[in-house]
């Protein structure tokens, strides 16, 4: 495991299962503390990562020798799954993050938009920064015309505690550019939503 302090995770976790009146040396929770490291260590990889890692390479628009041709209309990534763990409780939230952006010079492959979304939700996040932070990536990485985010997600702080809500859902949104104004905004947002509930 990199990233973490596997061993203080471990002693943290004993210590918590102590407080809540536990035997964390019970059959059953005795590898609690390793798997919870374990876990941490993936929920929380991109503490200190940069996802501006993930544009680095790119295409330029209308490089035709590379057989890539010259675009002024937007790019949108529907229905890409991510999780995250809420900085209030530490308890995980799951959603679906819509991107959209309209090129200036510079196109990058499609995987990597699901790159820089993971490695900005894998750290303690609230939903609205996460929105926020993948816009602001893409327009540092990429510089284009307009970028457009859209999240929705389910968190674990409203359906299993508190309220208990279980059939809520959270969405946040974050443009800038071109897409910042309302009618190319909405157009994005219909774009998004074609489809779904046929």
């Amino acid at each position: 495991m990199t990233g973490v302090d596997a061993d203080r995770i471990e002693r943290a976790v004993r210590e918590l299962l102590l407080a809540i009146g536990e035997d964390p040396e019970r059959p059953g929770l005795e590898r609690t503390p390793r798997r919870v490291a374990e876990a941490y260590a993936d929920y929380f990889s991109g503490v200190g990562a940069d996802p501006l890692v993930h544009l680095a390479e790119t295409v330029a628009s209308g490089d035709t020798a590379a057989g890539v041709p010259a675009t002024s209309d937007a790019v949108v990534l529907r229905d890409l799954a991510f999780r995250s763990v809420c900085e209030h409780h530490l308890l995980p939230f799951i959603g679906t993050a819509h991107v959209a952006y309209l090129p200036g010079e510079r196109l990058v492959g499609l995987g990597r938009i699901p790159a820089v979304i993971d490695t900005i939700a894998s750290r303690p996040q609230l939903q609205e920064r996460i929105a926020e932070e993948v816009a602001d990536a893409l327009v540092a990485g990429l510089d284009p015309r307009g970028v457009l985010v859209v999240i929705d997600a389910v968190h674990g702080c409203v359906t299993a505690r508190g309220a208990r809500q279980d059939r809520s859902s959270t969405v946040t949104i974050a443009s800038r550019g071109e897409l910042a104004e309302p009618a190319a905004r909405a157009e994005i947002i219909a774009l998004i939503g074609s489809g779904r509930g046929a």
